[in-house]
């Protein structure tokens, strides 16, 4: 089981790689070099989640439908190919929209639309193969040397894309994400080697399937399940509605090179690792609420930090900003994901982890495309690229801050004893028997 949970790892990160040099360098050179506007660039940024409902599709399609033997297999490496293909052919888009807008927006959106359908296709098919290879209790495990895995593939890509691009030019961008997806490719075809055992049976039991009603109703109305939604959903939109907006920051800011500012996902994966591996020494000795809150409270500083130093113009103290938001991001996304699964219920657990998965797609589609009007509408209202920048950081900051009001408020017992309690509905049909 040990190669199954590398293998299971080498998806994740092929997967992943593929996102670096999009949400990092692309956006970069986009914002900065070609001129474009942030608000279009995060709407590009935002497409891969736009198409994130159709992951339950896929998952029940694949579920019924096995090509050769195989539930798992074709879907991965069909959504790999595409992943692939998505980021070697993006600078090309990139550089077409800068002198055809028309053209190159349609294109675009093919482009960013491919990779997002394979992010999703590959997705849910390797976690779901995860899910099936594992047992109950090695599932952390293996979810554990994924997510590992990925955080190290996610340094090795900044460190590389750093290498590979040291000053802009269309070739040498073109040349790197070139590279990467080669790596991406090669990496995720030794991860399906002999991943999954073929299977001679046609279909799978129908599994459990929630309507949006259902997930609806789980929330509203349980009190505790409404503000872990609200939570959710302000701390993951500030928490990622930085990505398309750090690196054309610096290069404004602090007039850094491409070289410098792909390190930045380099810097913030390893003080993200450093922090899973701190969550995994001390959830057993304090409470959960309370590292997640001091992992919250940590980014917020880091987004301080971060405005901060655009203020006063220094590099030193915006590296500074990067560790702690890298370091919070890691302490509160461990935390916080313990606490999810805390707040289910054993009979529904589909249910709930499916709106708390509604939510957390939803966060992404709200700060990524926030992030881009705000910091375009402040430069223009302030004349100012630079304050556009600031005015986002600014208000993500204050989003962790309701997000930390909101988690002093989340009860798990209170959760559970609503959850027990019977609805309306059910209360009559006692009452009428």
């Amino acid at each position: 089981m040990n190669l199954k949970r590398l293998q299971l790892g080498l998806l994740h990160t092929a997967v992943a790689m593929t996102l670096v040099p999009i949400n990092s360098a692309l956006n970069r050179v986009m914002i900065h070099e070609l001129g474009l506007a942030k608000t279009l660039v995060t709407l590009l940024a935002i497409a891969p989640y736009l198409l994130s409902p159709i992951q339950v599709f896929i998952g029940a399609f694949s579920d019924r439908h096995p090509i050769l033997g195989f539930r798992r297999t074709p879907y991965i490496l069909l959504g790999l190919l595409l992943c692939v293909v998505g980021v070697a052919v993006s600078p090309q888009v990139a550089i077409l929209i800068s002198k055809n807008f028309g053209l190159g927006l349609l294109v675009a959106f093919l482009a960013f639309g491919a990779w997002g359908m394979g992010y999703n296709l590959s997705a849910v098919s390797y976690l779901s193969l995860a899910s099936e290879l594992s047992d109950e209790k090695g599932r952390g495990r293996t979810i554990a040397v994924m997510f590992t895995m990925m955080i190290l593939g996610m340094i090795a890509t900044g460190l590389a894309l750093s290498a590979l691009i040291p000053t802009y030019s269309p070739e040498t961008l073109t040349r790197a994400f070139g590279l990467i997806a080669a790596t991406a490719l090669t990496l995720g075809g030794l991860g399906l080697l002999g991943l999954e055992p073929r299977s001679r049976v046609s279909s799978s039991p129908r599994s459990e399937n929630y309507t949006i009603q259902q997930m609806t109703a789980a929330i509203t109305s349980n009190p505790v399940a409404r503000v872990f939604f609200v939570y959710l959903l302000l701390l993951l939109a500030a928490l990622l509605g930085q990505d398309v907006l750090l690196e054309p920051f610096g290069a404004q800011a602090f007039g850094m090179t491409i070289e410098q500012t792909s390190r930045f996902v380099s810097i913030m994966g390893t003080f993200t690792l450093l922090a899973f591996v701190l969550a995994a020494a001390l959830e057993k000795r304090f409470p959960k609420r309370l590292l997640a809150q001091t992992g919250n409270l940590t980014a917020l500083a880091g987004f301080v930090t971060i405005l901060v130093s655009g203020l006063m113009h220094s590099s030193g103290i915006f590296y500074l900003g990067l560790v702690l938001l890298g370091f919070g991001t890691g302490l509160s996304t461990v935390t916080n994901l313990s606490l999810m699964f805390d707040l289910t219920v054993p009979e529904q657990v589909g249910l709930y982890i499916g709106a708390w998965g509604f939510s957390n797609g939803l966060s992404r589609l709200v700060g990524l495309f926030l992030a881009g009007i705000v910091a375009d509408l402040g430069a223009r209202a302030t004349g100012s690229a630079l304050n556009g920048y600031l005015i986002v950081f600014g208000i993500e900051a204050f989003m962790l801050l309701v997000a930390a009001v909101l988690l002093a408020r989340i009860d798990v017992s209170a959760f559970h004893k609503r959850a027990s309690e019977p609805s309306f509905s059910e209360k009559l049909a006692l009452a009428s028997d």
